[in-house]
Order: C-alpha cells, then sequence, then structure tokens
C-alpha cells in the first residue's frame, strides 16, 4: 500500500469561482463521452449545455474563458480539426478547434459523479452478493478446467464487480449503523420501528454466514491449486487488450488483477491467519444488534422517567412536609441547594481585646478578607523570603563547556588548514563534525558568483576562516567517507586559510 496523492489541481472546478459552469463544462463532455463523441466545437458544446439543463446566456468569449481556464488546470485539452473543409474565414474560426477531456479530466469527472451516487446511496448487507461470489468462483473452476479464455476474463470481472459492490456496501451499511447508534434526539416511535427493521434484517443476514464464508474460502483454495498466475494469463488473453500508446498495459493489468485477488483473500481466507473481514463484519452486525437494544433501553427508560425543574420542586415540598426534625430540616436544605456558611466568618480582628466576643456583627468593626480565601479557600500566609540560589556552579559549567566548544572548533578548522591549494579527495576520511564544517564552506563558496577566471570564494560569519574554490580541470570525482555515509561529488580544487595562517601570513610580509 501507498499513500494517495491527488493533483492538487485536479478538483478546483469544483470550489473556485463559476464552479458550476466549470462542472457543466465537464458534464457536457461526460455526454458526449456516452455517445461516443470525443470532441466538441464551441457550438457543440453549447448545445450539449443546453440539453443537459444550462439555461444562462453564455457567449462566446465565457465560454473561451471557461474552457482556457480548464486547460489551465489539465482537464481540457484543445486540438485543430484538420478533416473539416472550411468555406469561410468565420466558419474556419468556429468549428476549427475542437475541445475534449484530457484523461485527468476524465477522472475529475468521474470522481464527482461518484461522489454524488455515494451522497444518494444507501448501504446493505446482501447475501444475494456472497451466493454469487460463490457461484462465479465455481463458474471460474469449471472454465478453468475446459473452458475458452474469453469466458475465464468475463467471470472473472463479474467475481470482480461483485467483490467491489459487497465492499462498497458494506462500508456505506456500517456508516449509517454507526450514524443510527448515535443518533440524538431520536422520536421513540420512529427509533422503534427503524431498530426493529435494522435488527431483524442483521439477523437475516448472519444467518447461515459462516456457511457461505466456507464455501467462498474452499472454492477460493481451489482455485489457487489450479494455479492464480495462470488464471491471471489466461483472463489477460482473453481481455483482448489494445495498445493504443507506447506503453504496454499488460503489466499495469495483471498487477490490478492481483491486487483484486489479494483484496478476495483478505475478506475470505487471509494469507497471514488474521481474522477474515467477513467474519468481523459478522462480529459488528451480533455487536450492532446488542448496542440497537441498548439505546432503545436507554431511550425508553428517559421517557419514562421525565424530570423537569417544576417536579424537582415540588419533590422536594413533598420531603420538607415529611421530615420531622429541626436538625434534618436544615440538612436537607444544606443538600439541596448547597448553602453553607460564609467561610471568612472564622476570621477575627487585628487586636482581639478592643473587640469583645459578644458585640454583634453589625456593631463589630469590618475584618479584611483575603482575596486567596475565596480562590483557593485559603487565607494567605506569610514566610520568610526565599534565599537566592547559588548560581556559581552553573556560571562555572557554562564557561568551561563554551571553552570546549571553543576549542573543539579551533581544532576543526586547524584540521581543515589546508596549507595551500588541495583537491577535495585528499582529505580522505573525515569525523562528522569536521565534515559538516567542510560542507558548510563548501555551501557558502558555491553559493557566491565566480570571479572571472572562474574561482569562487566564501567565508565564515564572523570572517575568521575563508575558502577558495575551482573547479577541477580534468572532471574528476571525489569521495569523502564519514561515519554516516560517503559524499561524492566533482574534486575541487581548495584551498582553506584560517585567521591564524593569515596572521602568519601578514607578519611574515611585514618582516
Amino acid at each position: 500500500m501507498y499513500p494517495i496523492r491527488v493533483p492538487p489541481e485536479m478538483f478546483r472546478f469544483a470550489t473556485a469561482d463559476r464552479s458550476g459552469l466549470y462542472v457543466s463544462v465537464l458534464q457536457a463532455f461526460g455526454e458526449a463521452n456516452e455517445r461516443l463523441e470525443t470532441a466538441l466545437g464551441i457550438d457543440d458544446l453549447r448545445a450539449r449545455m443546453r440539453s443537459i439543463g444550462w439555461l444562462e446566456p453564455l457567449e462566446d468569449d465565457d465560454l473561451v474563458t471557461a474552457l482556457d481556464q480548464l486547460r489551465t488546470w489539465n482537464l481540457v485539452d484543445v486540438i485543430q480539426n484538420h478533416s473539416e473543409n472550411y468555406r469561410t474565414a468565420t466558419e474556419y474560426e468556429r468549428r476549427n478547434l475542437q475541445y475534449s477531456l484530457t484523461r485527468q479530466g476524465e477522472a475529475a469527472f468521474a470522481g464527482v459523479l461518484h461522489a454524488m451516487s455515494v451522497l444518494v446511496s444507501t448501504g446493505a448487507l446482501q447475501t444475494a452478493v456472497l451466493d454469487a461470489i460463490a457461484d462465479r468462483l465455481g463458474d471460474l473452476l469449471s472454465e478453468l478446467e475446459s473452458g475458452t479464455d474469453r469466458r475465464v476474463f468475463s467471470i472473472l470481472s463479474e467475481l470482480e464487480s461483485h467483490l467491489e459492490a459487497l465492499r462498497g456496501n458494506t462500508k456505506r451499511f456500517n456508516g449509517e449503523l454507526q450514524r443510527l447508534l448515535r443518533a440524538e434526539n431520536a422520536d421513540l416511535a420512529v427509533f422503534h420501528e427503524v431498530k426493529a427493521a435494522t435488527v431483524a434484517y442483521l439477523q437475516e443476514f448472519l444467518t447461515n454466514l459462516d456457511h457461505r464464508r466456507h464455501t467462498i474460502a474452499t472454492r477460493v483454495r481451489a482455485v489457487e491449486d489450479y494455479g492464480v498466475t495462470l488464471l491471471h494469463q489466461r483472463a489477460l488473453v482473453g481481455a483482448e487488450l489494445p495498445q493504443l500508446s507506447g506503453a504496454d498495459p499488460r503489466p499495469a493489468w495483471l498487477e490490478h488483477r492481483r491486487a483484486r485477488w489479494d483484496g478476495l483473500r483478505a475478506w475470505f481466507l487471509p494469507l497471514d491467519g488474521s481474522v477474515p473481514r467477513i467474519e468481523q463484519l459478522g462480529l459488528v452486525g451480533r455487536r450492532a444488534i446488542i448496542a440497537l437494544l441498548q439505546v432503545l433501553d436507554r431511550l425508553t427508560e428517559s421517557k419514562r422517567r421525565s424530570s423537569s425543574a417544576v417536579a424537582d420542586f415540588r419533590e422536594l415540598a413533598r420531603w420538607f412536609t415529611v421530615v420531622p426534625d429541626q436538625d434534618d430540616l436544615h440538612r436537607l436544605w444544606s443538600t439541596a441547594f448547597g448553602l453553607s456558611p460564609a467561610r471568612h466568618a472564622h476570621l477575627a480582628h487585628p487586636d482581639p481585646e478592643l473587640v469583645s466576643s459578644s458585640v454583634s456583627w453589625n456593631e463589630s468593626p469590618p475584618v479584611e478578607v483575603s482575596a486567596l480565601l475565596r480562590s483557593s479557600g485559603r487565607t494567605e500566609r506569610f514566610t520568610r523570603t526565599g534565599r537566592v540560589r547559588d548560581v556559581t556552579a552553573i556560571k562555572a559549567e557554562r564557561a568551561r563547556r563554551a571553552a570546549r566548544e571553543r576549542a573543539e572548533l579551533q581544532a576543526a578548522w586547524d584540521m581543515l588548514d589546508t596549507g595551500g591549494a588541495v583537491r577535495l579527495s585528499g582529505f580522505g576520511s573525515l569525523d562528522q563534525g569536521v565534515f559538516e564544517r567542510l560542507l558548510d564552506l563548501l555551501g557558502r563558496a558555491l553559493g557566491n558568483a565566480p570571479d572571472s577566471d572562474g574561482t569562487r570564494r566564501g567565508s565564515t560569519t564572523d570572517g575568521r576562516v575563508e575558502i577558495v574554490l575551482r573547479s577541477p580541470p580534468d572532471n574528476a570525482i571525489a569521495e569523502l567517507k564519514t561515519p554516516r555515509g560517503v559524499l561524492r561529488g566533482p574534486d575541487y580544487l581548495l584551498e582553506i586559510v584560517t585567521a591564524a595562517r593569515q596572521s602568519r601570513r601578514a607578519s611574515g610580509d611585514r618582516s
């Protein structure tokens, strides 16, 4: 398997401005293809669009603009009609250019048609399809023994179409079933009716499912004993494929047949010994029956125990009338409404001696309440300020690490200092860190424009290392080995000069 990659412009016509016009144009070409008309002129295209229901006035310029945009998206191609006899220049201009769908345009329009059909289709679990698959496998065994290649091809095509119908209907039915199980606010009467019909439908499908699966698996083994490769070769002969282009269609056709056969095995007789998908489908059906019954029970229970705020308050009022004790009444009130005493009632005045405990709250001075009490239920506590952390050791470790990195960098530059012009292949094997430094220098030099003599120059950001690069005169290839792999490329003539050597060269020149 591999991820599906769709051309980025393939379905742009369905979402761009004037998408209705683009879709109608492709539909007109699709209707023409149904009648074996592969190319249409402007007048023919306008007539086809009227036949499919396009009633808006459409000028030639607008239609040509739409066709040009579809050509830009590689959905429509334009050709010149050399088979016509033109009597006037006007007739030549209108009838010379013929438009037709490209291969990508046919695929895009087919995708839209398939999407629309899926939206209106209904999934189904059809035992007739399983019986048809078993029958076609039996017919295939008979034809392999004494039939013709054409019959082998036709029966194999019918078998694949039945398998595709089984897969498509199963996926759609499973999606609709899961949406039914997730349905909210469903009417009890309607859901009960749908549930009863769905459960009966699933039970009918599951009846004798194991027998049908065993029959199909047995016949698949019998076909494989004959030879799947030989089967496909005979079907290929019976298909009578034309070779309309330079590419041979037979390898792709055989690969498609092998993929379809692998899909048949995955459904009924997996090669890896995993659970067949038809058996998984049976498990899904049985779980769905249980889930439907559980959903129905929940809906029935919710309808039976309807509740509202009014009913709750009336029930609470009845409880208050039957509770005998005053303390029980207070507990019932606290439980029902959650109204407890204020949490700040325990707070005292900063100087308790100034305010007697017997003074009423109305007459006593206010007490400051911390905002933290409301958010977390705790009062503020003031403690000693935390000690400032000693970061001396951290600074020392950072300084040592920086010095080590500088030393490693300087060692790498010293190792790359060529002392003169050398070949790139002269480095031979390099450590990964030194190789990355060299690769960075080469990239800087190659990123600059060459001088008049073809020399390229580059330097590091701080200017401490400079590289001079010249193309190899003999087109030789260099090979550099690193712990992570091998780099191959032109064997450049290069010279790397570090700041230390530049200083020594400058002092020598002064002396």
